[in-house]
């Protein structure tokens, strides 16, 4: 589990190995990830959009911007929690992700959460991410 808090609010970050949507022979890897935003703070926030900087095991990177999470923009009031799972694709056995999520306040301040850097490594190897 990966975990970062920004403003009170808490992501934490499970990822995990689809083998059977992979197929290396293909160069292709494929993970999911189980994210949950917990609004800890004393605000209402809505989660505007996501951006991802996306770092394959060659050194590739691949950046991914886009308005909510899962088509969705969840609105999280003082003490809510917001769950989701997405995927992502690799021609790498290993990757790292990490990204921000956009939030608005009920003030309609905008501003940024971090989402923790996560490693992507196939079952029984694992990297250390700084």
């Amino acid at each position: 589990m990966y975990r970062a808090v920004t403003r009170n609010i808490e992501v934490l970050v499970r990822p995990f190995y689809l083998e059977d949507r992979s197929d290396p022979s293909e160069n292709r890897y494929v993970w999911g990830y189980h994210v949950t935003i917990d609004n800890q703070s004393d605000e209402f926030v809505q989660l505007l959009s996501r951006y991802w900087h996306i770092t394959d095991g060659a050194g590739r990177v691949e950046e991914v911007r886009g308005a909510g999470v899962v088509g969705d923009q969840p609105e999280l009031n003082p003490g809510d929690s917001y769950q989701y799972t997405s995927g992502c694709p690799l021609p790498t056995p290993s990757g790292i992700m990490v990204g921000h999520y956009t939030m608005r306040n009920a003030r309609g301040e905008t501003f940024n959460i971090a989402i923790p850097a996560f490693s992507l490594d196939l079952p029984g190897t694992r990297r250390t991410v700084n």
